[in-house]
């Protein structure tokens, strides 16, 4: 059963930090270098020195990045730019944004809490995607140097009837301990919740519950290795605080719950040949052209991204754009085409368009092979599609291939069969920000979870 806990977070001091967008920051690992440069001026006290600190020449195991984020983390609690919370809470929060894909404005709920770790085998923290091992092992690296977890791992569960949620209902009619709205717009509410009797509904109500990550299985893979070595200095305590991880919680039937696709970059692809391309890939593909100029060049564009969706709705559709070239390509796979996916993959991962994109034109058609698939100086990743066709446009890209968003049941399926989706296969949108609260782990200190009782367990 999922354990799910309270802890005493640690927080920027409200009191004192009072422009709270200035200070937090996206997932480390969606920063590039100009974005670190920007954090970086942005506030003196902006959570991207904690988890995406400059490299400096001259670096060596005792002066780095890492040590010193846990140099200014000790720093920031002392001058208590950081204060930790006095009682065990969860952290309720809402994020008012617009959807990219059709510009609703949504509110997705969900809250900030502890989980123990638990193993591969448990089918209580389940992953969905495969990892980079670098991200890793610079997670683990930062865990290590600073004895915390800056950025909770997205997670998702079941519960159609939100039943968890409206536990804390009477919450959201009060103040919240902080609001503020990001720099991309999205408006944030979190409150500090330590209602002892909700804390255990909570808990009672999430013990039955199996977890799904939604981003962060790196992170979450750092948390475990970091357990790992803590149980090898101090011992198996299933209460300790090196057995929890920090995760950001949320319904998968919540109506603010939205997936964004990765579409695939290409920085280079030498003697490519557009008549070549489509000859080959014409085998699995009906291909449909979307020729432009310049003077209709953004109609053309809403058309071909129009029909994209619209095929994605039954089928796999592949949008395609190269700098080179006046069209925009659609190829959609035609029936029967999956069997030439492979005889290794299970039923649910040949459903995946990711996989027909992979397996089919990167690797059949592109002649690319499977282990530089992963090689991030080869295809970079854009969930923005606007982003993603005018960085081609612009040069900056030789070609990209636009992909639908993987559907929240192709999910629960892959998931509900012990496997796996290849890397970038969802972007849940939009990203929890890293800033919120921090997990400062005290190798010495439980952690108080009362678990359900066996009577009541049962009953529900």
């Amino acid at each position: 059963m999922a354990i799910v806990a309270p802890f005493r977070g640690v927080t920027y001091n409200f009191d004192k930090i009072t422009n709270i967008e200035k200070v937090v920051a996206p997932p480390y690992d969606v920063i590039s270098d100009r974005d670190q440069e920007e954090y970086y001026k942005e506030d003196p006290y902006n959570v991207v020195r904690l988890v995406l600190g400059k490299k400096k020449i001259g670096d060596s195991d005792w002066d780095n990045r890492y040590t010193r984020a846990a140099d200014l983390f000790k720093r920031w609690e002392s001058e208590e730019t950081l204060i930790r919370s006095q009682f065990p809470s969860i952290y309720l929060t809402s994020i008012e944004y617009e959807s990219p894909d059709n510009m609703e404005t949504r509110t997705r709920w969900g809250f900030i809490a502890l989980v123990r770790i638990e193993e591969d085998d448990s089918s209580v923290i389940l992953p969905h995607e495969k990892t980079f091992s670098f991200h890793r092992e610079d997670r683990l690296k930062l865990m290590r140097a600073c004895n915390a977890q800056f950025s909770p791992v997205f997670s998702i569960y079941e519960d159609e009837g939100n039943v968890i949620a409206s536990t804390s209902e009477r919450i959201k009619d009060s103040p919240p301990t902080v609001s503020f709205r990001d720099r991309d717009g999205c408006y944030y509410k979190m409150w500090e919740v330590n209602s002892g009797s909700i804390l255990k509904d909570i808990a009672l109500k999430m013990s039955s519950k199996s977890i799904v990550i939604a981003d962060g299985h790196h992170r979450f893979e750092a948390a475990r290795n970091f357990r790992n070595l803590m149980r090898a200095r101090y011992g198996v305590h299933r209460s300790r605080a090196y057995e929890y991880v920090m995760m950001y919680l949320t319904n998968i039937a919540d109506k603010g719950l939205t997936i964004l696709p990765y579409h695939r970059l290409f920085n280079s692809y030498p003697d490519f040949k557009m008549k070549t391309f489509l000859s080959s890939a014409r085998k699995w593909f009906d291909i449909l052209p979307f020729p432009f100029s310049t003077n209709n060049q953004e109609k053309v564009k809403r058309a071909f991204l129009a029909q994209l969706k619209e095929h994605g709705h039954d089928k796999t559709a592949i949008g395609f754009y190269h700098s080179g070239y006046r069209d925009y390509y659609l190829l959609c796979l035609k029936s029967g085409a999956r069997e030439d996916l492979g005889n290794d993959l299970h039923p649910s991962l040949r459903k995946l368009d990711v996989l027909a994109l992979s397996r089919i034109i990167f690797q059949r058609t592109l002649g690319i092979k499977r282990d530089d698939l992963d090689d991030e100086r080869i295809i970079q990743y854009e969930s923005d599609t606007g982003r993603a066709l005018s960085s081609v446009l612009s040069g900056d890209y030789q070609m990209v291939f636009l992909v639908n968003p993987t559907k929240i049941g192709q999910v629960l399926e892959v998931t509900g069969n012990s496997l796996l989706m290849p890397r970038k296969s969802t972007c849940f949108h939009p990203k929890i920000l890293t800033g919120l609260v921090f997990n400062k782990i005290d190798p010495s200190e439980t952690i108080h979870y009362e678990p359900p009782s066996p009577v009541g367990h049962n009953q529900r």
